[in-house]
């Protein structure tokens, strides 16, 4: 397991009892496909990560905003969890220096792609919820979303 697994572990301010968890969730499929012995990549992870951050900032908002409608909620959440959302978290964590990308993929500037950044976060997310359950994640979320429930109504312009 490289350095970058440390280090992102740093990023995210969580030691991970299971590394591979993390080692897979930052492993694209075009890295996997280039080896010769079978790796899984970040995809599923990703999908388990979409609806951990679905529920969690569902929580945060319900939580948070207790005099807030459903529409706002809804909306709120649909502004916090867009991909333009996810690839400013990633960035944040610096998640791209940390890819495992195919030679092409990463030739081809796929460290800042979006697609893969946001696919980066939520998997990440998923592996921390996986490794430690809802807490860990919760902690990331919350810190990743502080700024933006301070001031929920500027999501609402959209």
């Amino acid at each position: 397991m490289g350095s970058g697994v440390a280090e992102c572990e740093l990023q995210l301010d969580y030691a991970f009892a299971n590394r591979e968890l993390l080692q897979r969730a930052l492993t694209h499929p075009s890295f996997s496909a280039e080896q010769k012995t079978f790796q899984p990549d970040n995809q599923r992870l990703e999908f388990l990560g979409d609806a951990v951050l679905q529920l969690l900032t569902s929580d945060l908002l319900f939580e948070r905003f207790p005099e807030m409608d459903e529409g706002k909620m809804t909306k709120i959440r649909s502004a916090v969890t867009k991909e333009s959302a996810l690839v400013a978290y990633a960035r944040r964590l610096g998640l791209g220096s940390y890819l495992l990308l195919g030679k092409g993929e990463d030739r081809a500037g796929g460290r800042e792609r979006p697609s893969n950044l946001g696919d980066a976060f939520e998997a990440v997310l998923g592996a921390l919820y996986i490794d430690g359950g809802l807490p860990p994640a919760r902690r990331l979320c919350e810190r990743l979303l502080e700024t933006s429930l301070k001031r929920p109504e500027t999501l609402l312009a959209d």
